[in-house]
């Protein structure tokens, strides 16, 4: 019994002292101070965060260029920042890591060029860690100022996933007059990194860029040819990534295999988007959150459309109508990319819209090189025009039913109401009046034209090469009107 007793006491008095133990650990790591030689923790190495969003200014001035940037201290990845306590970060241990940790994941993934010729890899000037209320970051001097302040007390709680990290980059340049361009490579500090850049020009005056992962280079202050060329190539590259655009101008030139009813439809298709594209990007839009999926329903609902006339439809008569019509409706969802991207034309708004346009024609010829002479060899070695149309258009139709009604869904889904009839109304439903008017003006034009080539040419919206006996059943009452 005694030995019983004895054991019991024993194993009690084992677990006593280890609760006591666990117990002094718990309150020295929460309490307000450290034990003497104790050293603080560190955070172990974390994952990618989710949205980074990075704050930046570039200016020159003094013979350099300088970044002064602000990104979330987590960032800086596979980095042991010391915490204490219930996760707050140790200021002064951190900032002994932060300048190699910028240069590491920050000023080695920017290239700076000083009108075609690159700088040196910028030098980390100053950083800091920064409070996430911080106010600094709304101008460049006073962020400049910030970075360059004395660091925080090292008694202040921060929270290691909230804390900043505040940044100044340099690098030598010849003249502040020079134009320049940067290629940031952030992308890799955030799963989705959002880069907010403001440029501020030799004048004092502000641009601002707002991309998300990496840009490529983009010029500061390009000249009219650079933001051509820049443009040209992004037309380019919408039109065909666009597939929606595509399966529609395929559904217009199934039917059509003549070169003239095509010339015809593609015309009307181009300066139906070129109008609403331009009134777009000038601000003839309207702004609300509904637009967007409107157009987009839009577009799909006009590749279903087109798809089923080429079924059901028996003439082409009047299809560069068509055309025209769903080419206005193609034209908002061109514009949506065109806005966005408008922030690196520099101060040639004018001329970067009409470089976009000419990149969108370029885009839909380079297209037609394909889809004409693919649907000639398909009608001629493999079916016969009409069970070539037609299949072609129920898988077309079949595609575009199924976006039509996702759209429709995230449209019903916004909540519609009611205009406010004020001062904004009334403006914007003047300029709409002038949009109707210019679009009026298009269709009346177009028209003229194209009566006038079918007395040259003949009817610019036959079938051409369609089944023999409906052809020739056109031809015979074509002659006998004519008698």
């Amino acid at each position: 019994m005694e030995d019983t007793v004895s054991r019991s006491c024993c194993r009690w008095s084992w677990r006593g002292t280890a609760l006591v133990g666990l117990s002094l650990a718990l309150l020295s790591a929460v309490g307000p101070g450290r034990a003497a030689g104790v050293s603080p923790a560190t955070a172990p190495p974390h994952d990618i965060p989710a949205d980074v969003v990075v704050r930046s200014f570039v200016k020159a001035e003094d013979g350099s260029l300088w970044l002064v940037l602000r990104v979330p201290l987590t960032s800086m990845r596979d980095v042991n920042f010391p915490v204490r306590g219930l996760g707050y970060v140790e200021i002064e241990e951190a900032s002994e890591l932060i300048e190699d940790q910028a240069k590491v994941w920050i000023a080695d993934y920017v290239a700076l060029f000083e009108e075609s010729t690159r700088l040196p890899t910028p030098a980390v000037v100053a950083a800091r860690i920064s409070l996430p209320s911080d106010p600094s970051f709304a101008a460049y001097d006073r962020a400049l100022a910030h970075v360059r302040a004395p660091p925080l007390a090292a008694s202040t709680d921060l929270i290691l996933e909230q804390a900043m990290l505040d940044v100044i980059l340099r690098t030598p340049i010849e003249s502040a007059e020079s134009r320049f361009s940067i290629d940031p490579a952030w992308a890799h500090l955030g799963l989705r990194t959002t880069t907010v850049l403001r440029f501020i020009t030799p004048t004092g005056a502000e641009r601002v860029f707002q991309y998300t992962g990496n840009p490529g280079r983009v010029r500061l202050d390009p000249r009219w040819h650079q933001a051509f060329l820049r443009f040209v190539g992004l037309g380019f590259a919408h039109i065909l990534d666009g597939i929606d655009h595509l399966l529609f101008l395929l559904c217009l030139v199934i039917p059509i295999r003549r070169f003239w009813p095509l010339v015809s439809v593609v015309t009307a298709f181009t300066a139906a988007h070129s109008i609403t594209l331009g009134a777009s990007v000038l601000g003839l839009a309207p702004n609300a959150l509904w637009f967007p999926p409107l157009i987009e329903m839009l577009i799909a609902a006009s590749i279903v459309f087109m798809a089923l006339e080429n079924i059901f439809g028996k003439t082409l008569r009047r299809r560069w109508v068509w055309a025209f019509g769903f080419g206005l409706v193609h034209g908002f969802g061109f514009s949506f990319l065109l806005r966005e991207s408008l922030q690196f034309a520099g101060s040639h708004l004018y001329t970067s819209l009409l470089a976009f346009n000419v990149g969108v024609e370029f885009g839909q010829l380079f297209a037609l090189l394909f889809m004409v002479p693919g649907l000639v060899l398909l009608f001629r070695k493999v079916m016969s025009p009409r069970i070539g149309a037609i299949l072609l258009s129920a898988l077309v139709a079949h595609t575009a039913w199924h976006w039509m009604t996702d759209r429709w869904g995230v449209l019903t889904a916004y909540d519609f109401q009611a205009p406010t009839y004020d001062a904004a109304f009334w403006a914007l439903l003047l300029r709409w009046v002038l949009l109707g008017l210019i679009v009026g003006a298009a269709v009346w034009g177009l028209s003229a034209v194209y009566r006038h080539l079918s007395g040259r040419l003949g009817d610019l919206t036959e079938e051409g090469e369609g089944d023999g006996e409906e052809v020739r059943t056109r031809t015979r009452d074509q002659g006998d009107s004519e008698a």
